[in-house]
């Protein structure tokens, strides 16, 4: 079954480097952290649950580029140097040290000079968050209002395992600098579970 996030499952996820999940069975030390080890099913059915929904890549990189601003970062063109004010990325975080049982990931809201145009917080690094759509290569083009979910998904061949991915985007607090761009993309199967992957979910204005 594909939608399983049982305390079993959450804590086994992809190593990068080393396999962090965020998931507690009890109130403890992680509760302000973003989840992760979450795979795309289980990300579309809490958004749904929750009373939102999974945004697509189209919705997702117009809020992290500002809209019609199409900014270079969600906050703008200041380069996010080292200090964790704009996103947490690049291994910079300092609570980053590989303990068993520590993740490297910063709590949820803690580079305040990062948000959007619209206020969000965290669409650049901390964990990289599942997308609505499949991934196509190149883009699907035009795209205007628009979402890649096709009923026989592309297969990407070894980019993915020679297996049909989802996409997510953001970067995270393990990746490069180029990854906070609101254009980079990432994917992987949707059954995937990653140190480095979230979600979040949209709501209607």
């Amino acid at each position: 079954m594909n939608i399983a996030p049982t305390n079993e499952n959450l804590a086994v996820c992809a190593p990068e480097p080393t396999p962090t999940p965020t998931w507690t069975p009890a109130v403890g030390d992680h509760e302000n952290l973003p989840v992760n080890c979450v795979n795309w099913y289980e990300a579309y059915a809490f958004c749904i649950w929750d009373g939102g929904f999974l945004a697509s890549e189209a919705e997702w990189e117009y809020a992290a580029a500002g809209g019609s601003q199409q900014r270079e970062y969600p906050w703008g063109s200041a380069a996010p140097g080292s200090a964790n004010a704009y996103a947490i990325y690049g291994d910079f975080y300092p609570g980053r040290m590989i303990d068993a049982g520590t993740p490297r990931l910063a709590p949820v809201g803690s580079a305040p000079m990062g948000a959007g145009v619209w206020g969000q917080l965290d669409l650049a690094g901390n964990v990289w968050e599942w997308v609505l759509d499949w991934v196509d290569r190149p883009y699907v083009d035009p795209c205007v209002n628009c979402a890649f979910v096709p009923s026989s998904p592309p297969n990407l061949g070894t980019d993915a395992g020679a297996a049909p991915a989802r996409a997510f985007r953001g970067g995270s607090a393990y990746d490069i600098i180029k990854t906070l761009e609101p254009t980079w993309r990432g994917w992987n199967t949707p059954t995937d579970r990653r140190s480095g992957v979230g979600f979040r979910c949209a709501r209607a204005p």
